[in-house]
């Protein structure tokens, strides 16, 4: 699992150790350029995600067409040139079509969906950990290096390395990245945005993914500018002691997350303690004058942050059926990446007109209302997995047969096998073999 799963997670782990690179800084960055106002400061901050928002559902729905390998490279090419444009801008304006070009580039669902791909579901629990923490220690390294470079080299330099960085994710995906199998599914209707939203723990799973990710930008724009500012008057380059413990203690608090919300399947139960942890965050964000205190609010970001991320694109892997993996993480990413946006505008547009304690209680407010609303969400059904030869099956009774019991099934053409999820608490293996064998 790990060689097929470590390949992958570097290429996101290196597009995102790029946008994070440039994220303790971009805020103070932004706002020293010529044309610059803290609601067009919140834009750049957030502004590869209205892009993402617009992209994503357009490649997952062409992975499943014409590939992930190709679809994948496509994306990181338009990375490397938004990069770039961001490198050389020298006004607001022009840093803002770069970060748009960074988001149109947008492969995150498409690497999901190649990760499910290619893993068995009993363990995509795992996979999907993996690359948590592949993005996770992504984070942490930029949260380190991003603002020692930053204050030394110039936010240019960051810009440039991240265009390095996507040129050796190509390399990877060529030289590293194994081809997934052949997949032939059972439907045959055409996979629709309806059919997504109406499944239940589908849209809880979509509304959870772009809530933690439109907090995230929110905190983004927030951090750098109140530690830099006259309340706590931090210098650029001292970011990092705020950014690198909080990161380590949101990488400590990851593992035990991911390990209760897969192995003893009670994801719901780690996304409400995180939903309270971020309301914590943000009201003492907002409301403290302690810089101690502040570092604490900074530290239950991450911490919440950090303990729904290996959980969120495995729940959605899960409830959706293998012909919609690619549309549901492209539906999902694409409204979280949305969400993105509107967190550093919504947070961007606030700066302007109110403080850090309006801001700080608007936002913990909002949460509070989504820890109502994830009340409501289920903890996954388990399923089980049988994998058997297509040569000993009989595919009219397979056709045939209709079990509530049984999810799906599909036909792995690569390994020429069939595999049937179904319900063992329901159903025994045995009993599911006699209905179909020759």
């Amino acid at each position: 699992m790990f060689k097929k799963v470590f390949p992958l997670s570097a290429i996101l782990s290196l597009r995102f150790l790029g946008l994070f690179l440039v994220l303790p800084m971009i805020s103070i960055y932004a706002l020293s350029l010529d044309g610059a106002t803290p609601l067009l400061v919140g834009v750049v901050v957030g502004g590869y995600a209205l892009t993402q928002a617009i992209f994503q559902v357009p490649f997952g729905s062409m992975s499943d067409k014409i590939g992930r390998k190709p679809t994948i490279l496509i994306g990181l090419v338009i990375f490397f040139i938004g990069s770039v444009v961001c490198a050389y801008s020298t006004d607001i304006y022009t840093l803002m079509l770069g970060r748009f070009l960074q988001g149109a580039g947008a492969i995150g669902s498409v690497i999901t969906a190649m990760i499910s791909d290619l893993v068995e579901e009993k363990i995509r629990g795992k996979a999907m950990a993996i690359m948590g923490a592949s993005i996770a220690l992504s984070f942490a390294l930029a949260m380190g290096l991003g603002p020692v470079i930053g204050a030394s080299y110039g936010v240019d330099t960051l810009f440039f390395i991240t265009a390095g960085l996507s040129i050796f994710a190509i390399l990877v995906l060529f030289t590293k990245v194994p081809t997934p199998p052949r997949i032939k599914h059972i439907y045959h209707g055409k996979v629709t945005t309806k059919d997504i939203l109406k499944d239940s723990n589908l849209l809880n799973m979509i509304i959870i993914n772009a809530m933690q990710k439109g907090l995230m930008t929110s905190a983004f724009v927030l951090i750098p500018i109140i530690l830099t500012s006259d309340a706590f008057a931090w210098e650029k380059s001292d970011l990092y002691m705020v950014y690198l413990p909080a990161m380590v203690l949101g990488l400590i608090a990851m593992g035990p997350a991911a390990v209760f919300g897969e192995k003893h399947n009670k994801p719901k139960e780690i996304f409400l303690v995180s939903i309270v942890l971020f309301i914590g965050a943000f009201l003492t964000m907002g409301l403290t004058t302690s810089s101690t205190m502040f570092i604490v609010g900074v530290s239950m970001f991450f911490i919440a942050f950090n303990m729904m991320e290996p959980l969120v694109q495995s729940m959605i892997t899960k409830f959706a059926k293998v012909h919609q993996k690619g549309a549901a993480l492209g539906i999902a990413n694409s409204v979280a990446y949305f969400a993105t946006f509107i967190g550093g505008t919504f947070t961007g547009l606030m700066l302007d007109i109110s403080d850090r304690g309006v801001i700080g209680i608007s936002i913990a407010a909002t949460a509070t209302i989504w820890l109502l609303w994830t009340l409501k969400l289920q903890n996954p059904i388990k399923h089980s997995h049988l994998y058997i030869s297509k040569d000993s099956i009989d595919l009219a009774k397979l056709e045939s047969l209709e079990n509530e019991h049984i999810a799906e099934w599909y036909i792995n053409e690569t390994e020429n096998v069939i595999v049937i999820k179904y319900i063992p608490s329901a159903m025994d293996e045995d009993e599911l073999k006699g209905k179909i064998l020759r």
